[in-house]
């Protein structure tokens, strides 16, 4: 259920770029809104082309939040950048960063999050770790304490992936369990309720589970046999269910068994299909479903007729997304030169970012947006 490029492979959804044997690195772009830095950049200045971070090209994985990211190395260091009023940095302190910052010196960090104020990581062991804000448990702690340094939830060592959102978290154990904890209003936990809770709570009881990804209050996540699953907030139709109702348990959206990348935003969504085509739906108001018009949708449209899309990202009303030649595109709103285009002007259809063509994963969040480049 992965997609092949290059050296490497695209775990389906938001935050994981995976090199098989560690060897393979990559360049970090960065552009758009860069409030408190969160482009790492070392600077507070927008840009509307993608501009290197630094000179390594020894990047692994990236995952950004409104305004702080976090991304570690091939080395399996940590590091982060950005706001810190919560500690979400987890460098001890709340001091502000606009470069990238060592997390300690381990050399174990593998699976990274970044959700709204906090960050989650999983360690080579297994083990899972998170910190920064805690107000609605979203830490998995078992109570609302905000930690500025990593600290472990629970003991177990099966942990294999993690998603984070709007003060709450997602998290795949090897055994394809999924469970979720923080805040819940919207349903977004999937347990049937709308209750916030401080640890992990399991979802359901399937063991199929591949791959989640949230952000605001929806979710989306994919099952090993190909299903589309969602639940949570439905206000702008991202759970692609066909309506605006809001689930608190996870709806299967239609019935195919052929999904692969999967992103949501802030009130849209997007998918890649085993087949290469490419699919979103919700909020359209800045034509950020390149669609090529502004109507909103409930279910899963087609964007063009091309078959050689391999990873999606979603920001919050923009969409990233690469093809299978390593080119990038980007559409949806631009005010901040987040489409990477050289610009502020808005699109609602694809439009290529520059003329390189070894894009890997993309990781667009709010304003801005990031990738990873060969």
């Amino acid at each position: 259920m992965s997609y092949r490029y290059g050296a490497s492979y695209l775990d389906p959804g938001l935050n994981t770029l995976v090199a098989p044997t560690g060897t393979y690195s990559y360049g970090i772009y960065a552009w758009g809104l860069n409030g408190n830095g969160v482009l790492g950049l070392n600077n507070r200045t927008n840009y509307s082309s993608p501009k290197q971070i630094g000179a390594l090209t020894t990047w692994l994985n990236i995952s950004s939040a409104r305004y702080h990211t976090v991304a570690n190395k091939t080395d399996k260091t940590l590091w982060v950048w950005g706001r810190n009023n919560n500690g979400q940095l987890g460098l001890g302190n709340t001091t502000y960063y606009s470069s990238p910052k060592q997390v300690g010196l381990l050399t174990n960090w593998l699976s990274i999050a970044a959700g709204y104020y906090t960050v989650g990581a999983i360690k080579t062991d297994g083990t899972l770790w998170t910190w920064g804000s805690n107000s609605r448990g979203e830490l998995g702690l078992g109570n609302t304490t905000p930690y500025s340094s990593p600290k472990q939830v629970g003991a177990l060592t099966n942990w294999s992936s993690i998603s984070c959102g709007y003060y709450n978290m997602l998290a795949i154990k090897t055994d394809g369990t999924l469970w979720s904890w923080g805040y819940g209003y919207h349903g977004q936990l999937g347990i049937g309720n709308v209750t916030n809770y401080s640890s992990p709570k399991q979802v359901g009881a399937l063991t199929n589970w591949l791959k989640s990804a949230t952000t605001y209050g929806g979710v989306l996540a994919l099952k090993t046999d190909g299903t589309l699953w969602a639940w949570g907030d439905n206000s702008q139709g991202q759970l692609g269910t066909g309506n605006t109702t809001y689930y608190s348990s996870p709806k299967q959206i239609g019935l195919l068994t052929n999904w692969s990348s999967i992103s949501i935003g802030r009130f849209q969504s997007g998918a890649v299909k085993t087949d290469g085509t490419l699919w979103t739906w919700g909020s359209n108001g800045q034509g950020s479903l390149g669609l090529n018009n502004r109507t909103y949708y409930s279910s899963p449209k087609q964007v063009g007729a091309l078959t050689n899309w391999s990873n999606i990202g979603s920001g919050q009303l923009h969409m990233l997304a690469t093809k299978t030649d390593g080119t990038l595109w980007s559409w949806g709103y631009n005010f901040s030169g987040q489409l990477g285009i050289g610009n502020t002007t808005s699109y609602s259809s694809p439009k290529q970012v520059g003329a390189l063509t070894t894009w890997g994963k993309v990781a667009p969040f709010e304003n801005h947006s990031f990738a990873l480049i060969i």
